[in-house]
């Protein structure tokens, strides 16, 4: 054993060896080295436990094919792209919303070169971050002023502490959500500083049941968005017009945590049960909040409209540098609300707008187009068929609201050389890039709602190399 440890190369010579090689050049020489030790160790483990017991196994001839594949794998990136078949259009695991191209390449032009961030172009002095996409919103929305911060959380958390630190804002109970990481709404108010008073019955909320919470100490009546559940059977809540005159009668403001925001009427096309941020504003609430980076399919990012009074205090809040958005967002955010002025344009350019509205017709002739792929690639190592399934829009919008789509079932064969669906799904996530999907009825199912034509072929090398590796008893 000892014998073999002294035939081992050298880290200094191993990397020699790779000196010049195209595929390790943009590895820094500190993190090529850190890796090459550490496949040494692993290789020594080898030699311990027998699996390796000739100097010809491990000289670096021998040992280089190993090498690469360990370096390629543990070199990558953490933070890496995964194509996502799951049906989820806004994943919240999987970043949420995909950029339009328009909002990809204004990111790469604000990182590569100056910008006007803060400089106002007409006056050559100091200008404000916020208006470059202020106006836009107030034109597609319909409210008087606009601020923009780096989540929903931070927006509602900035608009109760600028409004209401240190008094009552009046919430419905059946409204006071989890959302995603376990962040409560009422836990966000407690940071604000402001005093939760908490009315009606879980399922059931009147408008008498403001009425007889406002006092002296009252500062806003609030309306939040239930997010990814629905109260359903004998309920009822205040209607948006409603709650905003009952807020108004006592001179308070009403604010609404819209959560997801959108601006695309949905209900049009039968999937119903999302406001617009536009008919919210009408319906005469003070200050509205909404995310960047869900169904408006921009980047993330908190958005708040509404009335100018409020607005304007707001943004004078300290609070507000915190919680600032940077230059990347702001140019992602400005491309994708400039497609919006055109609404035909956005339900074309913006992939979450085009994802949602993507018809079963078209998805089932994806479907069947990655299923001939698939079956070309993969030849007879699994059964593909098409199946009907649903998908979900996801990011807490639209809950319990299925779209109809033709899912893409692959069934590896079984026995003691198979492999099973569960096993296949796990080996996808080592894959590069790694595939999501999901299994129903003992199949991996992708759903093509998800996927761009252009990932078809990366979706088939992915499943090859998995049933591949599998044969290899690698699983």
């Amino acid at each position: 054993m000892s014998n073999l440890f002294r035939h081992l190369p050298s880290v200094d010579r191993i990397l020699a060896a790779m000196e010049g090689d195209p595929a390790l050049e943009a590895m820094p020489r500190p993190l090529l080295k850190d890796l090459v030790g550490r496949f040494l160790d692993r290789v020594r483990e080898d030699i311990k436990a027998g699996r390796l017991d000739s100097p010809g196994a491990v000289g670096l001839d021998a040992l280089a094919p190993s090498l690469r594949i360990f370096l390629a794998a543990e070199g990558r990136p953490r933070f890496r792209r995964v194509l996502n078949a799951t049906g989820v259009v806004i994943h919240t695991n999987l970043g949420r919303s995909i950029l339009a191209p328009e909002a990809m390449h204004a990111v790469a032009d604000a990182c590569a070169h100056y910008s006007n961030l803060e400089f106002d172009l007409d006056t050559g002095k100091r200008g404000s971050r916020y208006s470059h996409v202020e106006q836009i919103l107030c034109d597609l929305t319909g409210a008087e002023a606009a601020l923009v911060v780096n989540n929903n959380a931070a927006a509602v958390l900035l608009v109760l502490n600028t409004l209401a630190q240190g008094r009552e804002v009046v919430v419905s109970r059946g409204q006071l959500v989890e959302i995603g990481g376990s962040f409560r709404i009422p836990d966000v108010m407690a940071r604000s500083g402001a005093v939760l008073r908490e009315v009606g019955a879980t399922n059931r909320t009147h408008g008498h049941d403001y009425e007889q919470a406002v006092n002296e100490n009252t500062a806003a009546l609030m309306k939040v968005h239930s997010s990814n559940f629905r109260v359903v059977g004998f309920t009822k809540e205040v209607e948006t017009a409603d709650l905003a005159d009952l807020a108004h009668r006592f001179g308070l403001p009403a604010i609404e945590d819209l959560g997801s925001g959108n601006f695309h009427d949905f209900g049009i096309t039968g999937l119903w049960g999302e406001p617009t941020v536009q008919q919210t504003v009408a319906a005469g609430m003070d200050v509205i909040s909404f995310s960047g980076d869900k169904v408006l399919g921009g980047p993330q990012a908190g958005i708040i409209v509404g009335r100018t009074e409020f607005v304007e205090r707001i943004k004078k809040n300290p609070m507000n540098r915190a919680l600032r958005i940077d230059k990347m967002t702001l140019a992602a955010l400005e491309a994708t609300l400039r497609l919006y002025l055109d609404p035909a344009m956005a339900a074309s350019r913006v992939p979450t707008l085009r994802m949602i509205l993507a018809g079963s017709d078209e998805l089932r002739r994806r479907a069947g187009n990655l299923r001939r792929r698939l079956a070309k690639a993969l030849g007879g190592k699994a059964d593909i068929s098409l199946v009907p399934g649903m998908s979900r829009v996801g990011g807490g919008s639209f809950p319990e609201r299925d779209l109809p789509t033709t899912l893409v079932a692959v069934r590896p064969p079984q026995g003691p050389a198979g492999i099973s669906a569960e096993a296949l799904k796990t080996a996808l996530l080592h894959t590069d890039p790694p595939l999501v999907g999901r299994l129903e009825e003992d199949a991996f199912c992708l759903d093509p709602r998800t996927l761009e034509d252009s990932e078809f072929p990366l979706v088939a090398a992915a499943l090859d190399a998995a049933l591949a590796s599998a044969g290899n008893g690698i699983t």
